[in-house]
């Protein structure tokens, strides 16, 4: 495993970059916090953005404001190349440093670590990705996926679908398509997929992408122009989506029919189909553009620095800032895990119950200084997703333009489903421990 972008700056003794392998991180009074990216491979078309938003604004937070608490943080990336087994290694590299959290970027990563986070005492956040069923706090303490799980996605999903068609019992008859990662990612939604078809009477069309035919779906979108689906529900990452938006194209495909998930929602995923990509839809859960106090303190005190590897002309789009979000998290767990604690330098079973703590009400939005970036976003112990409102963004042939205001998932339908799959999920990892963590509550 090679380890790079070993974050130096801190001014901090012992902390220094090297081509390749990073020393070690031996510098007193600093939250050690790990980034496992993806900068090479199949998916770093992705992967590149989300880890520049995520180390920027920690780095910003540095910079400005002296880290946390009167803390700065160390921060290091490890290179995984979305492959499961190199972040395994990651993970085990970096857990002697005493992390105070893990962000594995991979369902695949995510599903390997569940069991060692609540031995190591590490917290996983796995960003509205990973488990959906993690979102259960009591089966999974030491796991957190806001601000939506993936079957929360596709029931925003149809709910926009259904505000089109003038009701969801209107699809009756018709036809969703559904491609695909061929993963565990691109399979964790299926099952709500599956249940909508018998509750409202569609039909499902299955178009599975292994990683080999990424950027090859001739076989698939020539089944889609056979099957005519009324509507396509794209769940791809990396260059699966580019390659499937300029599929769809190629085939006439009515592009505001055709709706992804929102890890296909990047400039780069729409760009190279350019107009003929017009109407292509995404979900999204964080606004684009540079228009907020914070990304401008980033371009102020960290682009062009040593550290930041991020074009200044790709800060604000959609995937960096989501990179953002995901370290606004971070962030606030921290700060949350120094209230509670009273402590500055806090440790992973600290920041557990400040993620299990989140609370980014519209207020601390805009004290964060990114005024309606999120929804507002509450985590529990017995909650640990929050289920929050999306929106969807539509590509008009050279950027993402909002559609629609925020929509809630279908909650009701979405957390009954939960608390099955994860107890279906304790019942075949046997002997899973019994939560013993405190329950802290919200400032």
């Amino acid at each position: 495993m090679k380890a790079k972008n070993w974050i130096a700056g801190l001014a901090l003794a012992g902390l220094a970059a090297s081509s390749g392998v990073t020393s070690r991180v031996e510098a007193q009074e600093t939250i050690y916090v790990p980034l496992f990216t993806y900068r090479t491979g199949p998916f770093a078309g992705s992967g590149i953005p989300i880890a520049n938003g995520m180390y920027d604004y920690l780095q910003m937070l540095n910079e400005r404001d002296g880290g946390i608490g009167g803390v700065k943080l160390a921060i290091e990336e490890c290179e995984t190349g979305y492959d499961t087994k190199k972040g395994v290694e990651c993970y085990e590299a970096v857990k002697g440093k005493k992390p105070v959290i893990v962000n594995p970027w991979s369902t695949g990563i995510t599903l390997s670590l569940i069991p060692k986070a609540p031995v190591d005492k590490i917290p996983i956040l796995s960003m509205a990705y990973g488990l959906s069923a993690a979102a259960v706090g009591d089966e999974f303490p030491w796991v957190f996926n806001p601000p939506l799980t993936y079957w929360d996605a596709l029931s925003v999903i149809f709910k926009h679908i259904g505000n089109r068609e003038g009701g969801l019992e209107k699809l009756k008859g018709k036809t969703i398509g559904y491609i695909f990662f061929d993963g565990a990612y691109g399979r964790e939604p299926i099952p709500l997929l599956e249940q909508f078809a018998k509750q409202y009477g569609f039909n499902v069309k299955l178009y599975p992408v292994p990683v080999a035919e990424m950027q090859n779906q001739s076989a698939q979108w020539l089944n889609v122009r056979r099957d005519r689906p009324d509507y396509m529900i794209n769940w791809g990452w990396g260059a699966m989506n580019p390659t499937a938006v300029k599929e769809a194209a190629k085939i006439n495909y009515p592009m505001d029919k055709f709706l992804s998930v929102y890890w296909g929602g990047g400039e780069d995923d729409a760009r190279p189909t350019g107009a003929d990509a017009k109407g292509f839809t995404s979900l999204a859960f964080a606004a684009t553009g540079t228009n907020f106090p914070a990304i401008q303190d980033i371009q102020k005190h960290v682009l062009g620095k040593a550290g930041s590897q991020t074009p200044k002309d790709k800060v604000g789009e959609s995937h960096y800032n989501k990179g953002v979000y995901n370290s606004v998290m971070i962030a606030e767990a921290i700060r949350n895990a120094q209230k509670i604690t009273g402590k500055k330098v806090v440790t992973g079973e600290d920041v557990r119950r400040g993620l299990e703590t989140l609370n980014i009400s519209a207020e601390r939005w805009k004290e964060l200084g990114l005024p309606d970036f999120g929804s507002p976003l509450a985590v529990s112990c017995t909650d640990h997703n929050g289920h929050q409102a999306a929106f969807l963004q539509q590509w008009d042939g050279t950027k993402w333009v909002k559609i629609t205001d925020w929509i809630s998932p279908m909650k009701d339908t979405v957390r009954p489903m939960l608390e099955a799959a994860a107890k279906d999920y304790v019942g075949k990892n046997q002997p899973w421990p019994k939560r013993t963590e405190p329950c802290d509550k919200a400032s």
